[in-house]
């Protein structure tokens, strides 16, 4: 069902005249802009067409909220992160503007199908998962609440790699997604930086004889900004998405071409280019390390001088920047920001340490992400030392004053001390970007409750005794705008019809569908909506795969990044489990499933990998195993992304939630299956404990050890053999992997699998086996029961209210960066009809 029938982004019905002018910019657009005819038009060109269509709808929205700013102070939050999973822009943008319905009258009148369009728009590869599509809903809610923004990152030549899969292995392939060219960015080549790397420091003697320090790099290379507009919904507000592009200082060089020296004369351009060329290179290498840091800390410079340049065109010095612009460091991947802006302030600013340090200190704050210790960011001493010199010694000399601080406040605890360092001196010297970030930000904040007690009692529970406070809860939050009103147009239908459309924008209206939870027809209505959902996805299935999926079963679903830690291999446990019983009972009637995975492993993870393999050889015995007869289905989606979502989401049954308790940081894939009216079988682990404490333990499946039974059992000695030996189902399932059934009868394939799991199993499968098995069968039965199944959705969808990132930012706004909105006010509708008197350009 098209989005054009969502009602909540639906304006009064436009004059023909508004028809009539899109019509003409389309055309118009595809004949000057892209310099083609009807002809020779392709989709992309169509498409072109319509996006550059609804740009320039945004384009004095965009202008009004950049001269707003000039005119009146506001902070601005500058949202420093390496990832933007922004998802396909066109359809968003139309739900946003409110256009929705006008564009897709204007493309029908003029013999065009806008889900066409939509359907071809290619998707940013600008991030890898939860990191960057959390950064993408935020920028969304900061734009929707009108709080001035920037998102600033990096502008990938080639994003996340493209998935593909090969004799049920994944198989990587580059992501040229801006190959057929990107209509919402505008270069700004005037507003370019440039940043150093390598060389020497030195002493001088500036004014008045004070001995400062400067930064000679061996080469420069020139970040380009790339601007995306970001609409908020039916707000005047339009925020910025500013991608860095890193191009040579020197693209040519004559001397070299004129000598012959063809490579020589663009080695620069290649070398220079190479920082922005694709996201996450594999970095088992040392040169793959060696790019990570350059990319970091390429998009952090560039970033932090852009904040500095426009606090000086509208201030006489920096004393106040923090009034105005107000970092936040999404994860460890921009903590370099602490030295680089002390870096700014005294070599080029000329500002002394003391005052340096307090503008730094209240100019940034660190969201961590994570609790697992591989994730943790560090860099090897001598690798950062060769590439950033004189940020080594900003470090080395922040370090200095801060240990002095932890040695006066707990003396004689060198324990404390080591541990707190930014240095790690346990082996080889690592630079700890996560304690770097602690140090200089004025507040750190974790993304769900559960996580950030962790972060205090646990993770960094040195640093909240060393101050205080300073550890604060922000809970992940996502769009709704996106995940409801755009991608499930059935359910946003509904909801609007039966409680207003103020929902969109206020999520905690959902609650008002509690009164109709016991109301039949209401029931009738939300169970027609998720079938019909259902049945377009097997449609598609037959038409473009030929696999045949009965819409009338479960659909029991886990997308989310390949990790074993996420134990997808459990799901595949529970999936073998079923498969045994009915084997050996071939009577046995059980509740129908179709199991649907997603995801992509790191290039350079094995087991992850192996894990991918494990699930498409099940699945291809259990399809076609006649003994099951359709009861169970197993399917493998290859290249997940946000497209994709927007499909799953809506279709969901059942959400599969099974981290390790302890293990997951929140999660935002467990909200959007909620919010869609999924249910979630889930441990009490990241937001899921938020999630059952506001939707109800009683619609909630909750299996597994909580996060303290799961410290003690590893504590006092964890043996998953003596679950293997004592549970004859779990044995059963481990034998059959081991036997080769599912391999062709290579019994060595999966061994590292099942050898990691019978001999180690870190994230405790095995414990939480037979758990999460009862806990099926229970969702097994429920399911049965459909008015108790659907009166459970319901109720999920209702109490989402909480989950919604404009929730988040409102927290953000409220408990660490002191900001409130923005509202602008339209002073450009439009250029005048004489045209405008042109001032002196500025510099």
């Amino acid at each position: 069902m098209s989005p054009v029938k969502e009602p909540a982004a639906r304006q009064q019905t436009s004059s023909t005249e508004e028809i009539n002018k899109l019509k003409r910019a389309f055309a118009y657009n595809l004949f000057y802009q892209l310099g083609k005819t009807t002809r020779r038009a392709t989709w992309n060109d169509y498409y072109l067409a319509v996006a550059y269509t609804v740009r320039d709808r945004m384009q004095h929205l965009f202008v009004n909220s950049t001269e707003a700013l000039l005119e009146k102070e506001s902070k601005t939050i500058c949202y420093l992160s390496a990832e933007f999973l922004m998802g396909p822009h066109l359809g968003n943008n139309l739900l946003n503007l409110g256009l929705y319905d006008d564009v897709a009258q204007a493309a029908e009148e003029s013999g065009l199908d806008l889900q066409a369009i939509l359907q071809h728009e290619e998707e940013p590869g600008l991030g890898n998962g939860g990191l960057g599509r959390l950064a993408a809903c935020y920028l969304d809610s900061l734009a929707s609440l009108q709080i001035p923004a920037v998102g600033y990152g990096l502008r990938y030549e080639f994003g996340m790699f493209n998935q593909e899969l090969v004799d049920g292995w994944q198989k990587e392939l580059s992501d040229r997604w801006l190959h057929s060219g990107n209509p919402w960015e505008i270069k700004k080549p005037d507003e370019s930086c440039d940043v150093g790397f390598g060389g020497h420091t030195e002493i001088y003697h500036g004014e008045h004889g004070i001995r400062r320090k400067r930064w000679i790099p061996a080469r420069v290379i020139t970040g380009i900004p790339y601007d995306t507009p970001i609409p908020g919904y039916k707000v005047n507000n339009i925020n910025c998405l500013r991608l860095w592009s890193a191009e040579a200082h020197t693209s040519f060089d004559f001397a070299d071409f004129n000598t012959g020296d063809y490579y020589g004369a663009v080695e620069e351009k290649i070398s220079a280019e190479t920082i922005t060329k694709v996201l996450y290179p594999n970095d088992e290498q040392f040169q793959g390390k060696r790019l990570r840091l350059e990319q970091q800390f390429f998009f952090v410079s560039c970033s932090l001088q852009d904040m500095i340049r426009g606090q000086l065109f509208t201030h006489a010095n920096l004393d106040k920047l923090y009034e105005n612009y107000q970092g936040q460091l999404n994860d460890t991947h921009p903590a370099i920001a602490v030295a680089e802006l002390m870096r700014l302030l005294m070599d080029i600013h000329l500002y002394k340490w003391d005052q340096a340090w307090d503008i730094t200190c209240k100019t940034l704050c660190y969201t961590n992400h994570t609790l697992l210790p591989e994730a943790m960011e560090k860099w090897q001493m001598d690798l950062f030392g060769t590439l950033l010199p004189r940020h080594l010694e900003i470090i080395l000399d922040i370090n200095w004053r801060f240990l002095d601080q932890v040695r006066l406040k707990y003396p004689g605890d060198n324990e404390r001390i080591s541990r707190m360092s930014i240095i790690d001196e346990s082996g080889p010297r690592y630079i700890r970007m996560a304690n770097l970030a602690c140090v200089g930000s004025k507040a750190i904040n974790g993304v769900a409750a559960m996580h950030t007690d962790l972060l205090r009692r646990h993770t960094l529970k040195d640093f909240n005794e060393m101050y205080p406070g300073k550890i604060r809860n922000v809970t992940n939050g996502v769009t709704p705008r996106r995940w409801i009103a755009l991608s499930n147009p059935r359910l946003t239908a509904l909801i609007t019809e039966a409680i207003g459309e103020g929902w969109v924008t206020k999520l905690d209206e959902l609650k008002k569908l509690e009164a109709l939870v016991d109301d039949s027809s209401f029931k009738e209505a939300w169970r027609e909506v998720k079938e019909a959902n259902k049945k377009d996805v097997a449609t598609l299935a037959r038409e473009r795969e030929g696999i045949l999926i009965n819409p009338r079963a479960m659909f029991d679903v886990q997308v989310k990044r390949i990790h074993e830690y996420k134990r997808q291999h459990l799901n595949v446990l529970h999936i073998i489990t079923l498969y045994n019983r009915i084997k050996a009972n071939p009577d046995l009637e059980i509740t129908p499933r179709t199991f649907v995975f997603g995801g992509k492993a790191a290039p350079g993870y094995f087991m992850a990998k192996c894990m991918i393999k494990l699930i498409t050889s099940v699945a291809r015995v259990v399809n076609n195993d006649p003994d099951i007869r359709d009861q169970l289905k197993v399917f493998f989606i290859p290249n997940y992304n946000v497209k994709i979502g927007h499909i799953v989401y809506p279709m969901t049954d059942l959400s599969e939630q099974i981290s390790l308790a302890g293990k997951e940081a929140s999660g935002t894939g467990n909200m959007k299956f909620s919010m869609n009216g999924a249910l979630t079988i889930g441990t009490l682990d990241g937001a899921n404990v938020e999630i059952r404490e506001e939707v109800g333990a009683e619609n909630f499946f909750l299996f597994g050890l909580n996060v303290d039974e799961v410290m003690r059992m590893k504590q006092s000695g964890y043996h998953p053999m003596d679950y293997y030996y004592g549970n004859n189902e779990l044995r059963g399932v481990i034998d059959l992997i081991n036997s080769g059934h599912f391999s062709h009868g290579d019994t060595e394939l999966f061994k590292p699998l099942i050898d990691e799991l019978l001999h180690d199993d870190q994230y405790l499968l095995f414990a939480d086996y037979q758990s999460y098995i009862e806990c099926q069968d229970w969702v097994g039965e429920t399911f049965k029961d459909k008015n108790k199944w659907t009166r459970m959705s319901i109720l999920n969808t209702a109490r989402m209210g909480k989950f919604s990132s404009d929730r988040s930012i409102e927290d953000y706004s409220r408990k660490i960066w002191q900001v409130k909105p923005f509202p602008v006010k339209l002073k450009w509708q439009r250029l005048p009809e004489g045209g405008i008197q042109f001032p002196e350009p500025i510099d």
